[in-house]
């Protein structure tokens, strides 16, 4: 096995061909977070971004895309960011992890959403998640049929808001692949008030982040294209979402909705639409991402698993960053994974995002961030 490191930016159209092929011939590939086209648009704003190639007899058969810093720390791709991570290789190949490592001049390699498949990065998983899916081959192309059966109660109370929201604010309009970009901006002020709100990072609070997803959704590619989907009410939009979606498969990424609407449930109504439409225009998995959700719960049809750890080679720099990191995701897990320790931690950071959005509108701020 010979390994070559690149810039993603010098990747080229032959190695993203076969990036390209590894994924179409991997059905375990196909999650849209592990194209080239998400790395090359990471690797635009993370200046340690590369990929790792791997030749057979001088052939280009894996691509594991990762970032670097200056003491050979590594990170997947996209770490924080990507719902799917992985080395996409071809069927039957094989690679040796400490090898890999050290041809990519790594310590360690941290992950938090590697697909389960990935054999040589077993033994370095320190926890394994639920990552919950809508199968809409399973639901014989018909999810909303599917979600009647299993969860009757859900779906009539859904639809009859659905029915309520449309009387009130107008006729309901939904746009699966929305092309204005003044919607995404306006998806972008959502969610960056609901992180607010609940306490958590805004991450659109980061210009990176925010030019990565603005540049995310003007790729069209066939292996990658961002979808950006909004809900409207009459003219008004009440709620949008936007994720990556390969030929196969759709990730649900941010989703948010108008707080005026919330009484009317949007972002369910937004979540349902939003499969039925992908399930019509050849999408077969609905990707919801790792996490404890209700409304999680209530959609998926079934579960994969994704693995959390750090491979690592014996080298003091890996040790020190486990010993930093590992006990961090080790109590975040921990909370996540009691119903009741996570209310508690849900309410004390919904309390401190109400402080802070206190403070601000006290201080005249101008809260979410405009371009």
């Amino acid at each position: 096995m010979d390994i070559t490191i690149h810039g993603l930016d010098e990747l080229g159209a032959s190695l993203s061909k076969a990036w390209h092929q590894a994924m179409d011939e991997s059905p375990v590939y196909a999650n849209p977070f592990l194209a080239p086209e998400f790395a090359i648009g990471v690797g635009r704003h993370r200046s340690g971004a590369r990929v790792a190639v791997l030749r057979e007899d001088g052939e280009a058969v894996g691509f594991l895309p990762y970032e670097r810093n200056a003491f050979g720390v590594g990170r997947a791709v996209g770490l924080g960011l990507s719902d799917c991570q992985a080395l996409v290789h071809r069927p039957g190949v094989t690679w040796n992890a400490q090898e890999l490592l050290r041809a990519c001049g790594l310590s360690i390699l941290e992950f938090d959403h590697l697909v389960e498949e990935q054999k040589p990065f077993a033994r370095h998983v320190t926890g394994t998640f639920a990552s919950p899916v809508i199968d809409l081959e399973r639901s014989d192309g018909d999810y909303a049929r599917w979600l009647r059966a299993t969860y009757p109660g859900l779906a009539k109370t859904t639809l009859k808001k659905e029915r309520r929201i449309g009387r009130d604010a107008g006729e309901l309009r939904f746009v699966f692949d929305e092309r204005d970009p003044r919607m995404l901006r306006r998806l972008m002020e959502w969610k960056s008030a609901q992180y607010r709100r609940t306490g958590r990072m805004d991450r659109f609070a980061r210009p990176w982040i925010v030019d990565l997803v603005d540049h995310l959704f003007d790729v069209r590619e066939e292996h990658f294209t961002g979808v950006l989907s909004v809900l409207y009410a009459g003219d008004r939009p009440v709620a949008a979402h936007f994720g990556p979606r390969s030929r196969t498969v759709l990730a649900a990424w941010f989703t948010a909705y108008d707080p005026d609407f919330h009484y009317y449930s949007p972002g369910l109504i937004m979540h349902l639409r939003t499969a039925e439409a992908a399930g019509r225009d050849g999408v077969r998995i609905m990707d919801l991402g790792r996490g404890d959700k209700e409304y999680k719960d209530w959609l998926k049809t079934r579960e994969l698993r994704v693995g959390e750890g750090f491979a690592a080679r014996p080298h003091p720099v890996a040790a020190a960053h486990r010993m930093w990191r590992r006990p961090v995701r080790g109590l975040r897990n921990t909370v996540l994974a009691h119903p009741a320790l996570r209310e508690r931690a849900d309410r004390l950071l919904k309390t401190a995002g109400s402080m802070r959005t206190s403070r601000r509108q006290g201080s005249g701020g101008t809260g979410a961030r405009s371009r």
